[in-house]
């Protein structure tokens, strides 16, 4: 059963950093800094966008847009964490 919590910890952590390395790179592609003609970067920002953006269009069709600034990948870490948080407190609290 520890085996389980431990792939599902993993598992939250992975998306999580997907997550923010997401949100770095949209902000370096928008600030010109990294360029998206070079195939690595673009394959790099395809795949991370392609595993994000489902969720992340479901919390911006409920978010307010505020000053042009997109808080969904915030509200999405912030999510994680506490799904992963609760899952541990209710089910695996005498595990670790």
């Amino acid at each position: 059963m520890k085996s389980l919590f431990i792939l599902i910890d993993s598992l939250f952590q992975l998306y999580l950093w997907i997550v923010i390395i997401n949100a770095i790179l949209g902000w370096l592609v928008t600030f010109n800094i990294i360029n998206t003609s070079n195939r690595f970067v673009y394959s790099l920002i395809e795949f991370s966008y392609r595993l994000t953006e489902p969720v992340l269009r479901k919390i911006r069709m409920v978010l307010p847009n505020i000053a042009r600034i997109d808080f969904s990948p915030v509200v999405l870490v912030l999510g994680l964490i506490f799904i992963r948080n609760l899952i541990f407190e209710l089910f695996a609290p005498y595990l670790f």
